[in-house]
């Protein structure tokens, strides 16, 4: 029974033209297993991320289209398709290079500047004839792949914002980047092909329409193009002369018996290119659909994150807000010191409990009270003050409201400023504590690595207190002022 990895004494007979080729295909067959590997383990990544986005219908409303993206890269991953983009100006024959590829006209072409107007997309199935070999697509010579041309508009066109936009989005998913010129390359050309490799894919330049130059000419364009133009973004292996629609002299007859020669069609001159994205797809294919299937689902993911978290922390300011004003209103009202403490704690915990509904993060009402606890300590002062105040402000309004019937209400008015005072530092203190239980839980109930203390005191300081204040002193005096004559309106 074997192991399945190379046995070491097998090479110890060999001759050394077969002890080269057996390390050759030893070679390859781990680089086979390797991107195997990757390939299960992209597939399963992906998987996991598409079952568990956890977004609520708020949170999915509007992006359809990237989730949507999720799922196609999971079926791109499960059927093994390969992306090939086409770019470059108009006029470069960059749709008459994908029909001859695909040996019949799919995308459309003609005389008219800039005939691609939007992204087309067209299956390649290639099993075409080279010597007795048969070539056939295949990852890396695991199970039989499909590949998908996708022609797109001239960089330079029109409204080309938009159209270099879509070319961005494309080029993020496909595999492999076939760049098209006809000749020497211009700075537009430079500069596209220069963004382009920022995206970290295969890139083939493909100089096309070299029919249309005597051989010197298109040698020593090819040549500058090589040494002076790309040297610094592509290799030479990388550059693959084609003539996708090249033009053949016919010797024809006229009427009056003279002789002449016209412009016809003749075969397309593109297998130095097919052979070329054969040869990459056979050595790397693999590799580079899981690793830009990946890359791609990232981005789409942190588009989600960055949505899901934009929302949530909507929602968990407004649930902060309510539970500052819930606060601040029951500690106004109730003139019980006793009671005053146990609401407060109560709506806190309350608070903490909502919040942690909010982000997913699963907590009891024993780790809401265990958390208060601990935030409420490392808060310091700000704790401290809104307990010193809730006593001794407490005591007072109970004097008040005890006064009322003797003083003919006029006990009530201090009554309402005390109570106000008392509740817009007891609302800072909750509001305080919601802003630090947001963090906490935003990083997946953690306090991350510089502590409870840091986090707090971040927090503490990043507030504008004088304001807070202010905007609860506002909404209570609205709710409490018994000279209000019911016009003022709630802020929400």
């Amino acid at each position: 029974m074997t192991s399945g990895f190379p046995n070491p004494y097998a090479f110890e007979h060999s001759d050394p033209e077969t002890l080269e080729a057996e390390l050759d295909q030893t070679i390859q067959d781990f680089e086979q297993m390797q991107a195997e590997l990757g390939y299960q383990q992209a597939h399963s990544a992906l998987e996991t991320l598409v079952e568990k986005l956890d977004l609520s219908p708020r949170e999915r409303a509007g992006l359809e289209t990237e989730i949507n993206s999720l799922q196609s890269m999971l079926d791109k991953l499960e059927k093994q398709v390969v992306h090939i983009a086409v770019f470059g100006m108009v006029s470069r024959g960059k749709s008459s290079l994908l029909n001859a590829l695909l040996g019949q006209s799919i995308f459309a072409t003609g005389p008219v500047h800039g005939v691609t107007q939007q992204s087309q997309q067209a299956s390649w199935f290639v099993d075409q004839k080279s010597g007795e070999d048969a070539i056939r697509v295949s990852l890396q010579g695991v199970g039989q792949s499909r590949i998908e041309l996708i022609d797109t508009p001239g960089i330079d066109e029109v409204d080309g914002e938009v159209r270099e936009r879509l070319a961005r989005q494309i080029a993020q998913q496909a595999d492999l980047i076939l760049f098209v010129i006809a000749g020497d390359m211009t700075k537009v050309e430079f500069e596209a092909l220069s963004e382009l490799r920022q995206a970290s894919k295969p890139i083939l330049l493909v100089f096309n329409k070299v029919d249309q130059y005597p051989e010197a000419d298109r040698n020593a364009i090819y040549e500058k193009i090589r040494d002076e133009r790309v040297r610094e973004l592509l290799s030479a292996d990388e550059i693959v002369m084609a003539s996708a629609a090249p033009l053949m002299a016919q010797a024809i007859q006229y009427p009056d018996g003279r002789l002449g020669a016209e412009l016809v069609p003749g075969p397309p001159q593109v297998q130095d290119l097919k052979l070329k994205i054969l040869e990459v797809l056979e050595r790397e294919g693999k590799s580079l659909v899981a690793l830009n299937t990946m890359l791609y689902a990232d981005d789409i993911n942190e588009q989600l994150i960055e949505r899901k978290m934009r929302i949530r922390d909507r929602s968990a300011n407004q649930i902060i807000w309510r539970g500052v004003m819930a606060k601040a209103i029951a500690i106004a009202l109730n003139p019980v010191t006793v009671v005053d403490v146990i609401s407060s704690a109560a709506i806190d915990i309350a608070m903490i409990l909502t919040l942690s509904k909010l982000y997913g993060i699963s907590m009891t009402q024993k780790g809401a009270v265990d958390l208060l606890r601990k935030i409420a300590l490392t808060m310091g002062g700000v704790g401290a003050t809104e307990l010193l105040t809730t006593l001794g402000l407490s005591s007072l309004k109970g004097l008040l409201s005890l006064a009322a019937p003797a003083t003919g209400g006029a006990s009530l008015l201090p009554y309402v400023s005390v109570a106000i005072s008392q509740a817009a530092v007891a609302g800072v203190s909750s509001y305080g504590i919601g802003e630090v239980t947001k963090r906490y839980l935003i990083n997946g109930a953690s306090w991350g690595p510089n502590g409870p203390k840091t986090v707090v005191n971040e927090i503490l300081s990043s507030l504008d207190q004088a304001t807070i204040l202010n905007r609860i002193k506002t909404e209570l005096q609205e709710k409490l002022d018994p000279t209000d004559d019911g016009t003022a309106v709630e802020e929400s």
